[in-house]
């Protein structure tokens, strides 16, 4: 079977998991070709692990004429193919555009919810919609998006499988990692591994830190690993109110914070499938979170889960882990059971693979 695989912008989650996933289906004897853009193919080294490349101009914003151009470049290479599986909502409607004719079935998998603003958020519904009704399958990595592509139309609609990254190792000691940090022996440290946007609910996170500022039983420093655009707005609030907030910026030793932790928290208003707390889980973390998109899912009962926006009960989860050790010893060893249930790169392989099964012809998935 010869499979085309099309992505977009990535500098994470999505491409780590195509390249993955390339690998997998190369290593089952299928031919996979990918496209995407140049940096993107090079970062991820999907040349190492596809057949050949193709460079798709695609960028993280809909630009007419660079769109128009990567139609015509795709359009030009799904004829060859068995299935197309296109990652992301806007390499998913270039996908569905160029098979309008006769062409190869879509299997899109949607990684994020679409954006909203008045004039981009127009622009991604019409995408939403053409993707929806376009593909053959639609693949969301969380319940909502699944629902979402329903809502809309989508024929066929499922729950997408992308693995866990593999657990690392901490190279450090616990104390070790503190007292670089400078943080006192007899304080609480919590982590959150995020990129600094508005996604990952970073203003709640510090709403939740002012509540517990005055509460003589909560000695808590928390540390930011990450960075982004809201990094001087963050900063200068944190500066203002006097929290007991750092913001580290990017860090590469993550499992030595993770491992160091009394509480990893996320404050995020949506996530897929996170990977920073699936990094936690593997550490063994004591996790609050907030219970929204596919957060859940990856958690499961391993973690405290608050609803989204809500800075008291962020705070008041967060406190019953800093003050009550059994409770945080609790979640600890439910973080490694849980770690040990997460998906592989081989169940995602497996996943797609009846994935394109569904909607292919009988007996072309073994050719």
């Amino acid at each position: 079977m010869k499979v085309l695989v099309v992505l977009g912008t990535s500098t994470g989650g999505v491409g780590q998991h195509v390249r993955g996933l390339v690998r997998g289906l190369a290593g089952a004897g299928h031919v996979v070709v990918v496209a995407g853009p140049s940096d993107v193919l090079a970062h991820f080294g999907l040349g190492e692990v596809a057949a050949a490349l193709v460079t798709l101009d695609v960028t993280d914003r809909p630009h007419p004429a660079r769109d128009a151009r990567a139609l015509r470049v795709l359009s030009g290479v799904v004829a060859g193919a068995d299935v197309v599986h296109a990652h992301g909502l806007r390499a998913a409607a270039l996908a569905v555009l160029a098979t309008a004719r006769s062409g190869p079935p879509v299997v899109a998998t949607l990684h994020n919810a679409a954006p909203s603003g008045a004039l981009t958020g127009a622009v991604y519904a019409v995408l939403e919609r053409v993707v929806a009704r376009g593909s053959a399958l639609v693949l969301g990595v969380s319940a909502d998006l699944v629902e979402r592509m329903r809502s809309l139309g989508a024929r066929r609609t499922g729950l997408a499988v992308v693995p866990a990254p593999p657990p690392r190792t901490a190279a450090r000691e616990r104390h070790e990692v503190r007292a670089d940090l400078g943080v006192a022996a007899s304080a609480a440290l919590g982590v959150v591994v995020a990129r600094l946007a508005p996604q990952k609910g970073l203003d709640v996170l510090l709403d939740a830190h002012r509540e517990l500022r005055d509460d003589p039983e909560v000695d808590l420093v928390t540390v930011v690993a990450g960075d982004g655009p809201l990094r001087d707005g963050l900063a200068d609030r944190i500066r203002d109110e006097r929290l007991p907030v750092r913001l580290l910026g990017r860090r590469d030793d993550v499992p030595d914070l993770l491992a160091a932790a009394d509480v990893v928290i996320s404050s995020a208003v949506w996530e897929g499938q996170p990977v920073g707390l699936q990094e936690a889980l593997h550490a063994g973390a004591a996790i609050v979170a907030t219970d929204v998109g596919g957060t859940g899912a990856v958690v499961g009962d391993a973690a405290l889960l608050v609803p989204a926006n809500e800075a008291a009960a962020l705070a008041r989860a967060v406190r019953d882990v800093v003050v009550h050790g059994a409770v945080r010893d609790d979640l600890r060893s439910r973080a490694v059971e849980r770690a040990g249930q997460l998906p592989t790169e081989d169940d995602a392989v497996t996943a797609a693979l009846a994935g394109y099964r569904s909607v292919l012809p009988r007996g072309l998935l073994g050719a």
